[in-house]
C-alpha cells in the first residue's frame, strides 16, 4: 500500500519501520512495515494516532519521540487500548541550554482507554503500545498545514513544534520499553551520560 504526499488535503501520515530503526534498542530488529498511522487535524480538529500492536524485536511498538520547542501544554486522550507514556526532561548546561545526553527525570505513565495525559512544557515524550490490540489517541498539538515541516517537505507527520533531532542523536529516550516474560520491562539506554531511576505512575 502506498500513501501520497501529505498536505492539508491529505492529512494522513505514517511512520515506517525504516524510519523507526533510528531510535530502536536493536539496529536491525524485525517489525511491522508501518509502526503507526497519524491523521493530522491540528489543535482545532485534533490529531489521531493509531499504533500497531506487537513488538519490533523485543521492543514494544512506540512513537519516535520528540521534545517540545515551545511552552504549550499538549493534551492526549486514550481512545482505545493501553500503553505506557515515557516523559523526560533534559538537564540544562552551564550555558542554560538543554543537554541531549543528560536528563533530570524519566517517568513511565501507564495509560488505558479514557486516560488523559498533559505533556509539560518543553518535555520529551513518546508512547508505546503494550496491549494486545490497536492503541488509539487524540491530541491537540498544532500543525501548520501551509508551511512544510522542517524534516520532510510537505510531510505533516513532523510538526513544527517538535524537535526530533536529540532523540535521533541518542538513539531513543533514556529507557527502552521491552517485552519480558510477557510484561513490560525497562532497559536503560547506554548512550545517556546519566540515567536516573525511572518513576512509575498510573494515569
Amino acid at each position: 500500500m502506498k500513501f501520497g504526499k501529505n498536505s492539508a488535503n491529505n492529512p494522513l501520515a505514517v511512520r515506517t519501520h525504516e524510519e523507526m530503526m533510528e531510535v530502536l534498542i536493536s539496529p536491525e530488529p524485525t517489525g511491522p512495515a508501518i509502526h503507526y498511522f497519524m491523521i493530522r487535524g491540528g489543535n482545532e480538529q485534533g490529531n489521531i494516532t493509531i499504533w500497531q500492536f506487537g513488538t519490533a524485536g523485543d521492543e514494544y511498538i512506540k512513537t519516535y519521540g520528540h521534545y517540545h520547542i515551545s511552552d504549550f501544554i499538549e493534551t492526549y486522550k486514550v481512545l482505545w487500548g493501553e500503553g505506557i507514556f515515557l516523559l523526560q526532561a533534559r538537564r540544562l548546561g552551564p550555558d542554560k541550554k538543554p543537554m541531549d545526553n543528560e536528563v533530570e527525570y524519566v517517568k513511565a505513565i501507564y495509560v488505558k482507554q479514557g486516560s488523559v495525559i498533559k505533556i509539560p512544557k518543553y518535555a520529551g515524550h513518546l508512547l508505546a503500545n503494550t496491549g494486545n490490540s490497536w492503541l488509539m489517541t487524540i491530541d491537540d498539538s498544532p500543525v501548520n498545514f501551509k508551511k512544510p515541516a522542517r524534516r520532510k517537505a510537505g510531510e505533516v507527520a513532523w510538526p513544527e513544534h517538535a524537535d526530533y533531532a536529540p532523540v535521533k542523536k541518542m538513539r531513543g529516550f533514556a529507557y527502552y520499553i521491552v517485552k519480558k516474560n510477557g510484561k513490560p520491562a525497562f532497559i536503560k539506554n547506554p548512550n545517556y551520560k546519566n540515567t536516573p531511576e525511572i518513576i512509575i505512575e498510573n494515569a
